[in-house]
């Protein structure tokens, strides 16, 4: 249609400059372009229809294409155990067939994002050798009935066609939301027509539909029942040993010096994913690049982890008021941290801007714990506060910033949670947001958490208040060099801590 318009354009043109004797004819051929192109475009428009409905707009990977198997995976050792079977279902099927069994139909995986979800299924399809079908949840979500629908059948002919496959739907509660009454027509017609697919297949299709998400929660129960995702595998961040086989993995093939050791690195980076870690080492060779090393420091590796976590440093435009407000907020912060929590590891306190709009950041890496205790989360709260608490403690009540915004938040959110959800507010044995939930119209979490709140915040202006010298002191020393190493914060604050505070701290230690 483009083109007969263009061609209907100039004959115009030259019509009119032509006088009336061609005007006749070349308003016939002018005609009849339209009316080719208007049929041309006619012609072409179920096909696109066709694309437009029936395919899933995914990638498809052939056995050739995929190259990647377990051997590409890091950690991660439960879910490529239970990957393991259905790998060897799909090369010797008839093994499984000999004794009544049936591989699960479906596969869901879920965790964090960035823990390797994609990664395992591919690494399925690759140790199987079978072709590879990847697509996410949304490519099935459309604003008219039935095309997401259609879009999945299409999808498992296709997959029935290429006979042993693995079919791999990422995102899957952009599909698969738990339905109520705000669904959609479309939305429903689609769910229903892959819970129709799943449970028409059988057992020896030699078809796995593998699906990631981040919410198990807000999947359809039609979805979780057997017979559909009937296999749930979690896929969680790493732990201090699965982290160094990760990094071990991602630094092949990257030039590193003798003094970069992965296993501080493993140590320091508590709750990264497989991809952060992979980012990390990745902005590390970037660094080492850019200055044109001839290999990949340790310097580079702590610039790309601060980098990471903290963003990177900007040149500071405080006025000198203002970096002294900053360098007692974050000096409070350290303190607070290494009395209260000495099991966390400080690494870094600046007074730097960073990412995130921070006008100064204290770095400080979680003991890797399984369980959270009470006394945990009070002495976390303690030290949110603490910017705040040696804010005032230093300029009075009046001279308060809005730095401490964030920090105040958080701890408002972690003090309500240990009221309404966890029990840790003098009613071990009571939820008050399920017992809301449950009854309805249930008050007084608000005062209770409130009253928390104001209970620490008081505690920790007693700690500060007593350790003043070491508030300066850190403080002193984060004017004059604007950053400092965990090692070199410690250092400080141990110096000048009281003798009653040095001598219940050994005692700790001791117990």
């Amino acid at each position: 249609m483009t083109l007969a318009a263009a061609v209907g354009g100039m004959l115009l043109s030259f019509t009119l400059e032509s006088g009336s004797t061609a005007r006749a004819t070349l308003s016939q051929a002018l005609i009849l372009a339209s009316l080719a192109g208007f049929v041309a475009s006619v012609a072409l428009r179920p096909a696109r229809g066709t694309e437009a409905v029936g395919v899933a707009r995914g990638a498809v990977s052939d056995r050739a294409r995929v190259q990647c198997d377990f051997s590409h995976v890091a950690a991660n050792a439960e879910a490529l155990g239970s990957l393991a079977e259905l790998r060897d279902y799909l090369r010797e099927p008839e093994k499984y067939a000999r004794y009544g069994a049936r591989m699960p139909r479906g596969v869901l995986l879920y965790g964090p994002p960035g823990t390797g979800k994609t990664l395992l299924a591919r690494a399925l399809a690759g140790e199987a050798r079978v072709p590879f079908f990847a697509l996410s949840g949304s490519d099935f979500v459309e604003k008219y009935v039935g095309v997401g629908a259609g879009r999945v059948r299409e999808l498992f002919k296709k997959a029935r066609k290429a006979g042993k496959c693995v079919i791999f739907i990422d995102e899957i509660d952009a599909l698969g939301k738990r339905r109520d009454e705000s669904a959609s027509d479309e939305r429903d017609q689609t769910l229903n027509a892959l819970l129709s697919e799943m449970s028409g297949f059988h057992t020896g299709d030699g078809v796995i539909v593998i699906a990631a998400t981040n919410r198990v929660d807000a999947l359809d129960p039609a979805l979780l029942r057997p017979g559909r995702f009937d296999r749930q595998i979690e896929v969680g961040l790493p732990g201090r040993a699965e982290r160094l086989s990760i990094l071990r993995l991602h630094s092949q093939g990257k030039p590193l010096a003798r003094d970069v050791s992965l296993e501080a690195l493993a140590e320091q980076t508590v709750s990264f994913s497989g991809a952060s870690l992979e980012s990390l080492l990745n902005e590390a060779a970037l660094l080492a690049a850019s200055r044109d090393g001839e290999c990949i420091e340790q310097a580079d590796i702590q610039a790309a982890f601060y980098k990471t976590v903290a963003g990177a440093d900007r040149a500071i435009a405080a006025t000198e008021q203002e970096r002294r407000i900053i360098a007692v907020h974050e000096a409070g912060h350290a303190l607070v941290s290494c009395v209260l929590a000495p099991e966390n590891r400080l690494a870094r306190v600046s007074i730097l801007p960073a990412g995130h709009g921070a006008a100064g950041y204290n770095l400080c890496v979680p003991a890797e714990r399984v369980m959270v205790g009470k006394k945990h989360m009070e002495h976390q709260i303690c030290v949110l506060l603490a910017g705040r608490a040696a804010e005032q403690l230093a300029f009075g009540e009046d001279e308060l910033t809005a730095g401490a915004s964030s920090d105040i938040a958080r701890a408002t959110e972690l003090a309500a949670s240990m009221v309404a959800d966890l029990g840790m507010a003098g009613e071990p044995a009571v939820s008050l947001k399920a017992l809301n939930r449950a009854c309805g119209g249930v008050s007084g979490a608000a005062e209770r958490s409130r009253a928390l709140l104001d209970g620490l915040y008081e505690e920790t202006l007693r700690l500060i208040d007593g350790e003043r010298d070491a508030l300066q002191a850190l403080a002193g020393a984060l004017m004059e060099r604007e950053s400092l190493e965990g090692a070199e914060t410690t250092a400080i604050i141990d110096a000048h801590l009281s003798s009653e505070r040095r001598e219940s701290a050994q005692s700790d230690l001791v117990r």
